[in-house]
């Protein structure tokens, strides 16, 4: 039995529904944009993020001086600065991503597929850690282990995968009665393999779906870090640490925390656009019957 030709038309049709969607396809041009600009910032801007010029502290946006978002207290170019925490977020937001949905998918199939006293028990674990404010852990974390930059990825990830391992352990709860699924039971596939070939790959819809809308929770919950002082840390910097030192200067030099604000904003309501379309092209009600 191969689901796959199946599943690969779902795709198809999920992708055609998506590209009627003008909002969220504008909305991934725009996303694509900006990586392009944060990856290729070394080469845009000629000014390294941390080079200080000290003829212009504080100066605001000017093409004269050549700093075209103007600088910040230290006479550092904003406009690199911004750039260079643009990979700092995005990067945070994607790989913290990942490891929230590698944890919350196989929690989450594991539980819905095998059912019963398991279900009960890793269910109930989860509730536990519902119970336990996720910002404290991940402050609690971070102060702990460090204020690494790959720590604070890992720590993130590490406690934003409880919503998707109950969203999967739904889906999966669904697909175990499914005919396709009891066929391979019947001819002796091993649950190993029914959740690897048969349940996994029909998740792949509402997984895509719902990492894309984690991306701006856990970009947002990284830059509320780095406002309180509790993310990343120089040299490096990111779009929370910006702001949060356009903040103090908000009055004298105010756009510090205008341009930092706009670059989180804009990316912030583009992953919203592009998981709302990619939401309704993959239609929850359909997923729900899986395809097999």
């Amino acid at each position: 039995m191969n689901d796959q030709p199946l599943i690969a038309t779902h795709w198809q049709a999920a992708l055609g529904r998506l590209a009627r969607n003008r909002a969220a396809l504008a909305a991934a041009v725009v996303l694509v944009l900006i990586c392009l600009a944060v990856v290729l910032g070394p080469w845009l801007v000629s000014v390294a993020p941390d080079a200080v010029d000290w003829d212009n502290i504080s100066t605001p946006p000017s093409l004269a001086n050549g700093h075209l978002l103007g600088t910040d207290a230290n006479g550092r170019d904003l406009l690199a600065r911004i750039l260079a925490g643009g990979r700092i977020s995005l990067a945070v937001g994607l790989v913290a991503t990942l490891v929230s949905v590698l944890i919350g998918v196989s929690y989450g199939a594991v539980a819905g597929y095998l059912g019963g006293r398991i279900d009960q028990l890793m269910m109930r674990a989860v509730d536990v850690l519902y119970a336990l404010p996720f910002l404290f852990l991940v402050i609690l974390l971070t102060v702990y282990f460090g204020r690494h930059v790959i720590l604070i990825f890992l720590a993130i990830g590490a406690i934003n995968w409880l919503d998707m391992s109950r969203i999967v352990r739904g889906q999966a709860m669904g697909l175990r009665n499914q005919e396709f699924v009891l066929a391979a039971r019947a001819m002796g596939v091993s649950s190993r393999d029914i959740l690897l070939r048969h349940i996994l790959p029909n998740l792949t819809g509402i997984v895509v779906v719902y990492a894309t809308l984690t991306v701006p929770q856990v970009i947002l919950a990284e830059s509320f870090l780095s406002f309180l002082g509790l993310g990343v840390h120089e040299p490096l910097t990111s779009w929370g640490s910006l702001i949060a030192e356009g903040a103090k200067e908000m009055e004298n030099a105010p756009w510090m925390l205008i341009y930092p604000g706009l670059g989180l904003g804009v990316t912030l309501l583009c992953l919203n656009f592009l998981g709302d379309g990619l939401r309704d092209a993959f239609d929850p009600v359909r997923s729900d019957k899986g395809v097999g």
